[in-house]
């Protein structure tokens, strides 16, 4: 689902419950969700199946309330220039949920609920001019865009999530409250730093071979 990413909720939440050979795109689909019982669910955590590099299955356990709480996507190729040529997307969870919602629009299947799955994230951004490659022996560095700015949260369709990622302050650039007190509970901005890096690790095995390799 290439339009899950963004900050208009209604995007993730139409995702299998359209015909897509007959759904048009509508700037007023926000109108077309109805939820059942005007409820949403949330949940504590969410686990993420993925593969990894010796082709086994692993998952991953994210968690708003805990630091296991940032993941990575495969950034939309049509707006690579946005975010600098940077193949991922990074985001920190706040919250996951669910909801039964039936779609009424164009391309709409019936009116029997479906549950759909939605994460509600906080975007990191990318401050590079391009992407660090690996000889480069540097970290990717990211940020988060100011609050007020329309980039700043969004929502997600977890099955586009590729993984969870380890992204770890930038000491040396200190806090964005010195005094400790942000602008939200919620999002518990008063911890954020300036800069944070986009931690990578190879596992062990990875870097025998490599070592080993003639």
């Amino acid at each position: 689902m290439a339009s899950a990413v963004g900050n208009n909720p209604a995007q993730p939440l139409k995702h299998g419950l359209t015909d897509t050979s007959n759904a048009e795109d509508s700037g007023s689909a926000h109108d077309m969700v109805l939820f059942k019982n005007d409820r949403i669910y949330r949940h504590n955590l969410i686990r993420l199946n993925y593969t990894t590099y010796d082709v086994r299955r692993d998952q991953d356990v994210v968690n708003p309330k805990t630091p296991h709480r940032d993941i990575m996507l495969l950034a939309n190729p049509d707006g690579l220039e946005a975010n600098f040529n940077h193949p991922f997307l990074y985001a920190r969870v706040l919250g996951i949920y669910h909801a039964n919602v039936v779609y009424i629009g164009p391309g709409m299947l019936d009116y029997v609920p479906r549950r759909v799955e939605f994460l509600w994230v906080r975007w990191f951004q990318y401050c590079g001019s391009c992407s660090v490659v690996s000889n480069n022996r540097r970290l990717d560095c990211v940020r988060f865009p100011p609050m007020a700015s329309e980039s700043a949260f969004g929502f997600v369709d977890p099955s586009d999530v590729l993984r969870g990622c380890h992204i770890v302050p930038r000491l040396a650039k200190r806090k964005v409250h010195s005094d400790g007190i942000g602008l939200s509970r919620l999002v518990d901005d008063s911890n954020d730093w300036h800069f944070y890096y986009v931690n990578r690790y190879i596992p062990i095995f990875c870097f025998i071979i490599r070592t080993l390799t003639p």
